[in-house]
C-alpha cells in the first residue's frame, strides 16, 4: 500500500495557463492577470498518423497512470482522480496552508460567478477580487 502511495504522490505539478487581453493584446502565462481566462492545456494522447501506433508524451503516460491507480484506489479512498490529484500537489503543505487553499477552493467559482454576471461599474471589482484568489494559489501553491 505504501509503494501504491509513493506512485501516487510523485508527480509534476501541472500549472493553470491564463490568456489575458492587456492593451489590445492577447497573451498567455502561467501568472493570472486582472480578467484572465483559465484555458485548459490538458495534453492530447497522441497518436502516430503513418504507423498507427500510440506514442504518448511522457506528461500523458503519467496521467494515465495517475488515472489507473485513482481507478484501483477508489474503493479504498472514495475520491475521485481530481481528488486524488489535489491531494498530491497540497501534500507538503503544511495544515494551514492547506486549509486556506480548500477555503480558497470553494471561494472560487463563487468569485468566477461574480466575474460573469458584475455590471459594467462592478466588473473590476469582481475582476480583482478573482484575480487576488488566483495570486493567493498560486502562491500557496495550491
Amino acid at each position: 500500500m505504501a509503494a501504491l502511495w509513493g506512485l501516487v504522490a510523485c508527480h509534476v505539478q501541472a500549472q493553470q495557463v491564463y490568456r489575458c487581453e492587456i492593451h489590445g493584446k492577447t497573451s498567455y502565462s502561467h501568472e493570472p492577470c486582472l480578467g484572465a481566462q483559465v484555458i485548459d492545456t490538458t495534453p492530447t494522447q497522441g497518436l502516430n498518423r503513418s504507423t498507427g501506433k500510440v506514442q504518448r508524451h511522457p506528461d500523458v503516460q503519467r496521467e494515465i497512470t495517475h488515472r489507473q491507480i485513482a481507478e484501483a484506489i477508489r474503493p479504498i479512498t472514495g475520491k475521485s482522480q481530481q481528488a486524488l490529484a489535489v491531494d498530491r500537489r497540497r501534500m507538503r503543505l503544511s495544515a494551514t496552508d492547506k486549509l486556506h487553499c480548500e477555503w480558497l477552493d470553494l471561494r472560487l467559482p463563487s468569485l468566477e460567478a461574480q466575474v460573469a454576471q458584475a455590471r459594467a461599474d462592478q466588473k473590476g471589482q469582481a475582476e480583482l477580487a478573482l484575480y487576488q484568489a488566483r495570486i493567493q494559489l498560486r502562491d500557496l501553491r495550491c
